[in-house]
């Protein structure tokens, strides 16, 4: 995977006067079947993430507050910040990527094709691009 295999998502969104439904279906928008869910909160200017995954895919929401998220692929970065409950971002597996909280109370909704296995998670940059060098030759 590359950089540009990074994207944005629109959701769903039904407004109405009193409140508005955003959905998030593995049959829609969710590329995969959803194997886990977690949730992130951190205080304003937190920094989370730091680590890539071998291959796992993670589809991510903000949906309170506000976070930047950085992704490289060892060659190119790019920040897509996550704003409102109704944008996501797909971040497939060997992207490495940083969650940076932007506002108090923010809360990201992180969807995952796979459970939690720890041998999944590269956690040295280091070892990241080494692992990233033959995507790049």
């Amino acid at each position: 995977m590359h950089l540009p295999d990074v994207r944005s998502v629109e959701l769903e969104a039904h407004p109405a006067a009193e409140a508005t439904v955003v959905v998030a279906e593995s049959a829609g928008r969710v590329p995969f079947a959803i194997a886990r869910m977690f949730t992130l909160t951190a205080l304003a200017g937190a920094v989370r993430g730091r680590h890539a995954h071998r291959r796992c895919t993670q589809f991510m929401v903000c949906v309170h507050g506000s976070m930047d998220i950085t992704c490289t692929d060892g060659r190119e970065e790019r920040t897509f910040i996550l704003d409102r409950g109704n944008l996501a971002l797909l971040v497939p597996p060997t992207i490495w990527n940083t969650v940076r909280v932007r506002s108090a109370g923010s809360v990201l909704v992180v969807l995952c094709d796979r459970p939690y296995e720890v041998s999944d998670y590269i956690r040295d940059y280091a070892e990241f691009l080494a692992f990233r060098e033959p995507a790049h030759t």
